[in-house]
């Protein structure tokens, strides 16, 4: 059996510019229950490719989920922004109900 955490490393290690493989190594990192390397992988690639729009639904999760709700409102804002100026309805959509979750 492949250990996929493993796989991923070694991928992200070939090509640490990857924004899906970095991700997909957050994800799984999250799936395991391990919330600060995700969040340190979310990092890195919100620093590294600021346009892949996933990440910020998912580091501002994180965040919420942490208790730093002012961090995650940010992250939440800068997401819409970034979303809005794609053009991708759907993503800015996710963040704003996120958004409301996070400071309601």
């Amino acid at each position: 059996m492949v250990d996929r955490l493993a796989a991923l490393r070694e991928l992200l290690a070939d090509d640490p510019d990857d924004p899906f493989t970095r991700y997909a190594l957050a994800m799984e990192l999250k799936g395991r229950g391990d919330p600060a390397g995700a969040r340190a992988e979310l990092e890195a690639l919100l620093t590294r490719a600021p346009e892949y729009l996933a990440t910020y639904y998912q580091l501002a999760s994180l965040l919420h989920a942490e208790g730093d709700s002012g961090r995650a409102a940010d992250v939440i804002r800068r997401g819409i922004e970034l979303a809005g100026e794609a053009g991708d309805a759907h993503t800015a959509g996710e963040l704003e109900d996120l958004l409301d979750d996070v400071t309601g």
